[in-house]
């Protein structure tokens, strides 16, 4: 039997409370990764998975989720990242930057739905 775990569009403000929300709905003692590595991580396998491999994610109320993670909380995610990543990632990162000041590129919301998709292949539901 499919287990159905719901976030609720509506409480993602910001990629803080995704990683929140994914946690209360998922995660285990509240933890479903708090960042993108440790997302995918969760999603394959890793620390927090549910014990039954057989679950959907449905996201209800995506579309505002999806404004919320738009390119102004794009930009900020990558504006924080920028000062900590390798040097050698420096230059991909300021350019990702660049480019989401510009309306261009992935957004944090494409960032999440990539890694469920390809983590957790058919395992989400966009409502």
């Amino acid at each position: 039997m499919t287990v159905t775990y719901v976030l609720d569009g509506g409480k993602i403000g910001n990629l803080e409370d995704f990683w929140a929300e994914v946690g209360r709905k998922i995660g285990a003692d509240g933890y479903f990764g708090r960042n993108l590595d440790a997302f995918a991580d969760c999603l394959s396998g890793g620390f927090g998975t549910p014990d039954d491999d057989d679950y959907v994610i449905e996201w209800r109320d995506h579309e505002a989720s999806r404004r919320a993670l738009g390119y102004p909380e794009t930009v900020r995610q990558l504006e924080r990242q920028l000062p900590r990543v390798h040097p050698t990632n420096r230059a991909q990162v300021a350019a990702e930057l660049a480019a989401a000041r510009a309306g261009k590129g992935p957004t944090v919301f494409d960032w999440l739905v990539d890694i469920i998709e390809e983590r957790h292949p058919g395992g989400l539901r966009l409502a």
